[in-house]
């Protein structure tokens, strides 16, 4: 079944749990149709249940599964959206997450550099004609991509050019902030090619929350994670995805980086055009050289 013409739509990764799928339930009540993405079978299943009773105003939701450490998962589940809806208002780019160690995927990048930055960057690169379509035929600012960053990005102060799967010295810590890093680079960048197209590419911070984030982490994550008595529920940051993904005023200029409902300043080297243009040519050029 097709998305009504005038119903907006957000495409919302990361659904299965988490801010994810609380952003999900909060999309859904506001009467949007959800296409969210989860890996986890039985998770997604569950979502479903809470999501869809979570429905008001006409609000629908359909989840896509798939490994985005996988690119060939992420470009079956941009063909699934494309078989759901012909427009896409919103893409929140939110799974991801920090891994125990070094892992790598079938094709062989490293999996917290998959899950966090090539596969954002792959789905949005395959959903962009239907973003671009939808920003011609709406108000301003109407169609956004959403990257969930984190304050982590400050904590890596380049990305290793050389060595972007961390072959030498890995250090789970280390490379989860350089895919922060990429994912705040890449929303400049975007910002930059999109200027004209209509299409708003933003940036956020989601806080420190109380979700299951940290369960596949290394035993620092995990201490750190139980030890935050402050975390926030996964409700305050999915608040603030609605507030990105609707409010006229993040709408009004691209290139932004928030948190809180917020903009907040952005660590300098997340600033540098050189190294988000450099970022673009290095991914395309990866993922090229895997047939993508």
């Amino acid at each position: 079944m097709s998305t009504p013409a005038t119903q907006r739509v957000v495409v919302l990764t990361g659904a299965s749990s988490g801010v994810g799928k609380a952003a999900a339930a909060m999309f859904v009540a506001d009467g949007w149709h959800v296409i969210g993405t989860g890996r986890d079978p039985a998770r997604s299943a569950t979502a479903i249940a809470e999501v869809t009773a979570a429905a008001a105003k006409g609000g629908r939701f359909d989840m896509l599964t798939g490994d985005f450490c996988e690119m060939q998962d992420v470009v079956r589940i941009a063909t699934e959206v494309r078989a759901l809806t012909g427009r896409v208002d919103a893409l929140i780019n939110n799974a991801g997450g920090w891994r125990d160690g070094k892992y790598a995927s079938s094709a062989g990048i490293e999996a917290t550099m998959a899950a966090n930055h090539y596969a954002s960057f792959l789905l949005t690169r395959e959903l962009l004609p239907l973003l671009r379509a939808t920003a011609a035929s709406s108000p301003p600012g109407t169609a956004r991509v959403i990257a969930v960053s984190s304050s982590g990005h400050a904590h890596c102060p380049a990305m290793r050019w050389d060595d972007l799967d961390w072959h030498e010295g890995f250090a789970a810590g280390g490379i989860y902030c350089q895919a922060k890093l990429a994912n705040m680079l890449f929303a400049r960048e975007l910002a930059r090619r999109e200027n004209g197209s209509g299409v708003i590419s933003l940036a956020m911070h989601p806080g420190v929350v109380a979700s299951n984030f940290g369960n596949h982490g290394d035993e620092g994550m995990k201490n750190f994670m139980n030890t935050r008595l402050d975390a926030d529920p996964p409700e305050k940051p999915a608040r603030t995805l609605l507030w990105l993904a609707t409010s006229p005023e993040a709408g009004t200029k691209s290139g932004r980086y928030f948190h809180d409902c917020a903009e907040v300043p952005a660590a300098p080297h997340a600033l540098d055009d050189d190294a988000a243009a450099r970022l673009w040519r290095v991914t395309e050029e990866r993922l090229a050289g895997l047939g993508y």
